[in-house]
């Protein structure tokens, strides 16, 4: 049997696994929260297709005057965690208004510096897009003048940024490092496709070899979320972060799909609340 067939065989094979509990209340009630945040999603997407990478301040440090609570809160208890820069970069498909969200609770609990990064739908590599990550992180920290930042990438966007973390250097420069329904390990439904960018992201594909390499005293802090039912991540456990040297916490989500991970509420507010405490010892709570 050729190539392709094997491909074509694992992958149905894996996405048949998936589908064994997709009839339950709870698989279902994910599959219909989804399906309304795509329509509203679908809504918004074109408003991303204008501008690239964006940044959000709130007003003058030089005052408290105008801030909401949760702002004055950050900024009195934690200026260092408030100013810490943090940069979104979405899935392969996407564009920044699936963080619209995030950035809305992020802002009103008091950070400073919120940037986007945008790539196109037509890239072909993780590396070389990895590399523009950086010096994109570098103009920003130098523009900031913060020497750390933290990136919350959803999808492709997570891999990205930890290829950046792991590969590059950027431990350096990346305090945390969040992803959200990333294909930490592969995911057999990219054998559905033959774009080479989806082939990067095979379970046996050469980028997953070479993230599966040591990476000796990295420092970064790394939380992945993960869902029971996110339907491209197949199995869903391969959202998972499993690397002896990596400072990992894996964060199981029931019931939300791929899509609505980067707008579901408990999602948000974890992630809110962890880079607001920068100097804790431990990550959210890691799971199997």
């Amino acid at each position: 049997m050729g190539s392709w067939q094997d491909d074509l065989r694992g992958a149905l094979d894996g996405l048949a696994y998936g589908a064994r509990s997709a009839l339950s209340p709870s698989v279902l009630h994910g599959a219909a929260v989804e399906l309304g945040w795509l329509t509203t999603h679908l809504a918004m997407y074109p408003l991303g297709l204008v501008g690239g990478s964006s940044s959000r301040a709130l007003p003058s440090r030089l005052s408290l005057a105008g801030l909401s609570p949760a702002q004055r809160g950050l900024l009195v208890n934690d200026v260092r965690a408030a100013g810490t820069p943090i940069l979104l970069a979405h899935g392969i498909i996407d564009n920044h208004t699936v963080f619209t969200l995030m950035r809305r609770h992020l802002v009103r609990r008091g950070f400073s510096s919120i940037h986007t990064f945008s790539y196109s739908p037509l890239t072909l590599d993780v590396r070389s897009t990895a590399e523009r990550m950086g010096r994109e992180i570098e103009a920003i920290c130098e523009a900031s003048g913060s020497d750390q930042i933290h990136v919350i990438g959803h999808s492709l966007g997570g891999l990205i940024a930890r290829y950046y973390v792991q590969r590059l250097g950027g431990d350096q420069r990346v305090h945390t490092c969040v992803t959200l329904g990333t294909p930490h390990q592969g995911t057999v439904a990219a054998k559905l496709l033959p774009w080479p960018l989806v082939k990067q992201v095979r379970p046996e594909s050469d980028l997953m070899a070479e993230l599966a390499e040591p990476a000796p005293d990295c420092k970064t802090r790394f939380v992945a979320f993960y869902s029971d039912v996110d339907q491209l991540i197949v199995p869903q456990r391969r959202a998972r972060i499993r690397h002896p040297d990596l400072l990992a916490s894996n964060v199981r989500v029931h019931g939300v799909g791929h899509l609505s991970l980067p707008f579901h509420g408990e999602v948000v507010h974890r992630i809110t609340g962890m880079l607001a405490h920068l100097d804790e010892a431990d990550t959210p709570g890691q799971t199997a």
